[in-house]
């Protein structure tokens, strides 16, 4: 019942996720930051059954942070992607596996920006827009139809947006609020404003 949605440009990545921490029809709160952050460029969104969520992320987290403090660098995306899935795949070859489904944006001063998305089955793949949750079967179409390798900022917030208002307009489900990232050169950043359209009745 969750969502992920993830968009790569030229310079950056645009994520998003809902705020809903959910149990079974109960919405238990709705400020739950789904985000982990990884690196100060790497960003783990991450989805599935409450507790794997939190305690799955944080074990890569604080992996990842780790290797930082041996080695005196911190990890391309494209090694935490990697690093990530190899976990998952262990575990769910294990008697514990852990039902995550997984969006990975981050920057890399050699590579520039990157998108990875990861299932439960730990499939991986580098994509230039993701989905995750029932929202991706309504979104991936608007992503597909208005997504260019060349898409500016403006351009990845009026998508998002598009998708969002879909989500409002057609998800028998209320996901009334939502966390909205950049990952760029610079690091982390907030978007602050991503006003929704109430769908009318």
């Amino acid at each position: 019942m969750e969502y992920l949605i993830g968009i790569q440009g030229p310079d950056f990545v645009l994520v998003a996720a809902d705020t809903v921490a959910a149990s079974s029809i109960v919405h238990m709160k709705r400020d739950h930051d789904k985000m982990f952050k990884m690196s100060e460029k790497i960003l783990l969104l991450c989805v599935g059954e409450a507790g794997d969520t939190v305690q799955f992320a944080e074990y890569i987290q604080k992996n990842v942070q780790l290797y930082k403090m041996r080695n005196g660098y911190e990890l391309s995306p494209t090694a935490a992607a990697n690093f990530t899935r190899r976990n998952l795949a262990d575990y769910l070859r294990s008697r514990t596996p852990y039902h995550v489904n997984l969006l990975l944006a981050g920057y890399d001063e050699q590579d520039g920006p990157a998108l990875y998305y990861m299932d439960y089955l730990a499939s991986l793949a580098k994509a230039p827009f993701a989905a995750h949750g029932y929202g991706a079967f309504l979104t991936l179409s608007i992503l597909d139809r208005y997504y260019k390798p060349s898409i500016t900022r403006a351009e990845a917030i009026e998508i998002l947006k598009k998708c969002l208002e879909e989500l409002q307009k057609r998800f028998i489900l209320n996901l009334p609020s939502f966390n909205a990232r950049f990952i760029d050169k610079d690091g982390i950043h907030d978007v602050d404003s991503i006003p929704l359209l109430k769908a009318a009745a």
